[in-house]
């Protein structure tokens, strides 16, 4: 596969509790349906032309044992009701051909809804700078559209987050959310 350029993915997230932090990480990986492969993480860029399609049609074309690259996030935590997450933020810019970014972001303290605005955040700046046009977040943000509008270019921004309440027995609890890459 070496030279490869993914052109799908899938997007992930899942939580897993135990009384041993690796085991929660594989509970978490359970739970998001990726943990019979063997997933290499890759630095966040989203290769150009490449399409999101839904888990259940990416997972079923990798096999158990498969070498998978993504973009994973996780955070754990043993502390009674903390409030953690993990996100990856996506930032699609308008012309296909261009590659866009994933960003990852793990939090204490926030929000589902916070932690993966936070990740779409960083995914559209980086993108921005890529472009190299100027960025400002709280200016740049178009609601009714849900897109970002960057020096007139049209940027979609997505995540995918899992946040979670840390065990109150105090048992492991990892969130973990991925775009994975099918080859």
């Amino acid at each position: 596969m070496s030279g490869y350029v993914p052109t799908r993915m899938f997007l992930t997230k899942g939580v897993g509790r135990h009384r041993e932090k690796l085991q929660s990480f594989e509970m978490a990986l359970r739970n998001a349906g990726i943990a019979p492969f063997n997933l290499v993480r890759v630095s966040s860029i989203l290769p150009p032309h490449c399409k999101i399609v839904p888990k259940a049609l990416g997972s079923v074309q990798l096999s158990p044992g498969q070498i998978v690259d993504c973009v994973l996030y996780d955070n754990s935590t043993n502390e009674p009701h903390r409030l953690i997450a993990a996100a990856v933020g996506i930032g699609i810019p308008k012309d296909s051909g261009h590659y866009g970014y994933l960003s990852e972001h793990k939090s204490f303290g926030q929000t589902e809804e916070q932690a993966g605005d936070y990740a779409e955040d960083l995914a559209a700046e980086m993108l921005a700078t890529t472009l190299g046009v100027p960025f400002d977040a709280d200016k740049a943000w178009n609601e009714r559209k849900n897109t970002w509008t960057i020096s007139g270019e049209i940027v979609k921004t997505m995540n995918i987050t899992q946040s979670a309440v840390g065990d109150r027995k105090g048992l492991w609890t990892t969130v973990v959310a991925g775009a994975i890459f099918i080859p």
